[in-house]
């Protein structure tokens, strides 16, 4: 099967680029001739070079490249933000320039909100319209569109394939090389502290700072806990944010137990942070899907979260962390998983049986590939 994906791609910083790269090396298991069509910067076999997100001609410059490839399908990964201006509408073009040549497409719809703005439900809207089959990350993605876009009829085509998480080994020795690596020691004894960790790129839907301000209540229940909060802003995004969670930091009257480590991280350095933690926090506004709560979850780390959709449904499928609708709820959830070993191993142990049986990136792969496989199927009978 001829297969083309148009994604980012790696070492482009891109939560889509590592989604895909992950999803690609399970993929060649079942696709034996796989190419990836990605913007400049993306590196590795068979991938392509051929547009930048903000070209007004980038449905052509992928759609001429795809052709010459002839693939039996094509694969988009989607947000709003990586096909140009006004909400990426230019994916549309490139979508109808596929399905005049009979190509079929698969598209993931990697940010679907429990309700839409007026700019996301028109390019949302078209693209349902135009792709053969689609994916969503999860249950209530997949009710979001049937509730808020009435005019489409056929939602047998709306598939839901989890967001995947990488097998991997439990770093035992990780806070070892944290202090060697960051040269932290000279301040913090991070060996028998308790730990609480914020993580990602620092944009303000994030709203780390609401457990910035809320940890000196932490701290003087919990003595020996540290938060530690790790990411960067991208390049020439939210610096101010970022500035505006240094400063909270500084005024803290609890910043003697914070540790603030800015940097992009190799996949090394991340996954030695992750398993520093005894319990993450994602005190997120707004989010669709997280690929940060899929490394959280491959290292069996107790999760604390906003109350947001994407976070209580996976809370409902298996007991792995808490929901919070307050600020309360987010100091005694923390406070619990601290203090309570056996409530944090049984929420580790449910994380880690979860992934194996329903998350791995061989699982998810293989669902993919049974999509194309009826999308093929499906489009032949129709031609």
């Amino acid at each position: 099967m001829r297969t083309c994906l148009v994604t980012t791609y790696p070492p482009q910083e891109c939560g889509i680029a590592t989604y895909s790269s992950y999803l690609v090396t399970e993929l060649k298991k079942y696709v034996k001739n796989l190419y990836i069509i990605s913007e400049y910067g993306a590196k590795g076999e068979n991938v392509f070079n051929v547009y930048d997100s903000q070209d007004p001609d980038l449905a052509h410059k992928i759609f001429q490249t795809v052709n010459k490839i002839h693939p039996e399908i094509v694969h988009i990964q989607h947000e709003f933000g990586l096909f140009g201006q006004h909400k990426g509408v230019n994916v549309i073009p490139l979508l109808y320039k596929f399905k005049l040549s009979r190509i079929p497409v698969v598209v993931t719809l990697h940010t679907v909100y429990e309700s839409f703005t007026w700019d996301n439900k028109i390019v949302t809207e078209a693209i349902i319209r135009a792709a053969d089959s689609i994916i969503v990350h999860e249950e209530y993605q997949k009710d979001s569109i049937k509730n808020n876009i009435i005019n489409i009829d056929n939602f047998e085509k709306i598939y839901v394939i989890p967001h995947g998480v990488r097998r991997v080994n439990f770093i035992k020795d990780a806070r070892e090389k944290i202090i060697s690596n960051r040269a932290i020691e000279k301040k913090f004894n991070i060996k028998d502290k308790k730990i609480i960790l914020l993580m990602g790129f620092f944009r303000p839907s994030k709203n780390f700072e609401q457990i910035i301000k809320i940890f000196p209540k932490i701290n003087k229940i919990v003595p020996e806990a540290i938060l530690l909060i790790a990411g960067d802003a991208r390049i020439g995004e939210n610096l101010e944010y970022m500035n505006y969670l240094i400063e909270l930091i500084n005024e803290s009257e609890a910043k003697e137990n914070i540790i603030f480590i800015k940097g992009h991280f190799s996949q090394e350095e991340y996954d030695e942070i992750v398993c520093c933690a005894d319990v993450a926090v994602m005190p997120y506004k707004v989010t669709a899907q997280s690929g940060v709560m899929a490394h959280f979850l491959a290292y069996g780390i107790p999760i604390i979260t906003s109350d947001l959709k994407v976070f209580t449904e996976t809370f409902k499928k298996a007991e792995i962390g808490f929901p919070c609708k307050n600020e309360d709820e987010f100091i005694q959830n923390i406070i619990n998983v601290l203090t309570n070993k056996k409530l944090k191993r049984t929420l580790s142990l449910n994380a880690l049986k979860f992934v194996n049986e329903n998350l791995t990136w061989d699982i998810i792969a293989k669902k993919t590939y049974e999509i194309y496989i009826n999308t093929i199927n499906k489009s032949n009978k129709i031609n």
